[in-house]
């Protein structure tokens, strides 16, 4: 790997004060079980409810995903530092231990959910844009599950930041 220009390197560090929520993207199909953590994902439009999930293409699970198909965003909440870490590879846990945990459910929807995430939604794929070293997967959504009140996980300056729901 060649050594970044500073033009990279400004960036990235301009990047990392750009806060973004933490999500842990999965699919199960016939190319496999597997999951990510990403921060490059957000809301695209709600006609037709669309989201647009950012992946590195060298990643392994980025042909998985493109070839299910059919995805979860789970969009985690405080206390589930551990997830995001497991899920970025940080743990050296390999993926298909990733979901031996109870929290996931695996059977009610055709990609594995994280019970308790903030919001969980289910979709396609329905369209795919390579750009650079990563593919702008836009995911169609076709199922919601949402928690109320659970805050959100973040990630600012290179780490994660716990925010919590104001009551009404």
């Amino acid at each position: 790997m060649s050594e970044l220009t500073r033009t990279q390197r400004e960036f990235r560090t301009a990047m990392a004060n750009l806060s973004a929520a933490v999500n842990v993207v999965t699919t199960a199909g016939p190319h496999g079980l597997a999951g990510m953590t990403v921060s490059a994902a957000c809301s695209v439009t709600d006609s037709p409810p669309t989201v647009l999930v950012c992946v590195n293409r060298s990643s392994r699970s980025h042909a998985i995903l493109v070839g299910n198909g059919r995805v979860c965003v789970n969009v985690l909440g405080p206390g589930q530092e551990d997830l995001a870490m497991h899920f970025a590879g940080a743990t050296k846990v390999p993926t298909a231990e990733r979901f031996d945990q109870d929290c996931w459910d695996l059977d009610s929807e055709d990609a594995p959910v994280l019970r308790g995430a903030a919001a969980s939604l289910v979709g396609r794929i329905v369209a795919e844009q390579e750009h650079g070293s990563h593919s702008v997967l836009f995911v169609e959504i076709e199922k919601v599950l949402t928690a109320p009140d659970t805050g959100a996980l973040v990630y600012f300056q290179r780490r994660f930041h716990r925010l919590t729901a104001l009551s009404a």
